[in-house]
């Protein structure tokens, strides 16, 4: 049983960083990656908080990008090669969500990220999330679509609701 989530976080990184590519050259695409990564490991882990949820979805499998790609109007014609694509299967539309949420909103990323603290997932590693909850202006410049709230509300109201109740009650928007 797989109880590792690297593939699902590899794939949903892969996915908005595609869908939401860094502005410059390759220390631009580095940090947007990078800022993307984190995103998406916090929301994984609060999504999969145990290895017996990483291993359940390892086996049901995460559920693709189709929506994601609709929505985003990143529909693939079918034309293209088939296994070039597999990766898309590993994506999973919430953690895609909730990391379009932290990514916009660096508050309540300081918020999700302090929820991980008492998870299996960073026990006994020390975990740092800074991109994602402090960006400079570089990391900001870097990832001007990937942070851009205009651009990720359509994908960040999907499953916003789910993760300001995983986050806990009473969580309120920030505008």
């Amino acid at each position: 049983m797989l109880v590792d989530l690297s593939p699902l976080i590899a794939a949903t990184t892969q996915w908005l960083t595609g869908a939401y590519p860094a502005s410059g050259g390759a220390l631009a695409s580095a940090l947007c990656e990078v800022q993307a990564r984190q995103a998406v490991t916090v929301a994984a882990w609060l999504r999969y908080p145990t290895q017996m949820d990483a291993a359940l979805v390892g086996m049901a499998g995460p559920g693709g990008s189709a929506r994601l790609d609709w929505i985003t109007g990143a529909d693939t014609d079918g034309g293209e090669d088939p296994a070039g694509d597999a990766w898309r299967t590993w994506v999973d539309e919430v953690v895609a969500s909730w990391a379009a949420c932290l990514l916009t909103d660096t508050e309540l990323a300081g918020l999700a990220v302090a929820a991980l603290a008492d998870g299996g997932h960073t026990a006994g590693t020390p975990v740092e999330f800074r991109r994602l909850v402090a960006p400079d202006e570089k990391d900001r410049q870097a990832a001007a679509l990937l942070r851009h709230p205009d651009l990720l509300a359509p994908v960040a109201e999907l499953h916003q609701t789910l993760l300001l109740d995983r986050l806990g009650p009473g969580q309120a928007l920030t505008a």
